[in-house]
């Protein structure tokens, strides 16, 4: 699959022992690592999608951690070498990917399977809660050709 520009995607192994596992998800020796922000988890429950938004500023690094989620970006920007162009990834415990989400590339994903999805995200930004860098629309807008 061709990638929208400035996307990028690193397949993350597990490291297993008798006491578990341990992956490495985002070092800031990887050549897809731009710059630290802050991390968070999110959520979602079966068959939830939580889609659309972008930032102006910042990157995102995306990592399922838990259950399985298709994760989608959009390239609607007019100026880029892949506009119109679609990324869909099956990211999660069966295939653990991180995928970074350049700034002003429109992403959501949809949480399958029976399993609550943990997504963990590292921005390149902190949350600015006065001004924050996120823009959206619904799930069903049409200035998105996709079908969730």
């Amino acid at each position: 699959m061709p990638l929208i520009e400035g996307v990028a995607v690193k397949e993350l192994s597990f490291i297993p022992d008798e006491r578990g596992r341990l992956v490495e998800i985002l070092r800031r020796d990887d050549p897809i690592f731009e710059k630290f922000g802050q991390v968070y988890l999110t959520t979602a429950y079966p068959g939830i999608i939580k889609a659309w938004h972008y930032h102006l500023i910042q990157a995102d690094y995306f990592a399922v951690l838990r259950g399985m989620a298709k994760i989608v970006l959009y390239d609607g920007r007019e100026n880029s070498a892949t506009p119109g162009l679609l990324n869909e990834f099956f990211a999660g415990e069966y295939r653990p990917l991180l995928i970074r989400i350049p700034p002003l590339v429109f992403h959501g994903f949809k949480a399958l399977g029976e399993r609550e999805v943990l997504l963990i995200n590292c921005p390149t930004e902190p949350y600015n809660r006065e001004n924050p860098d996120e823009y959206r629309l619904p799930p069903d807008s049409k200035k998105i050709p996709y079908v969730w």
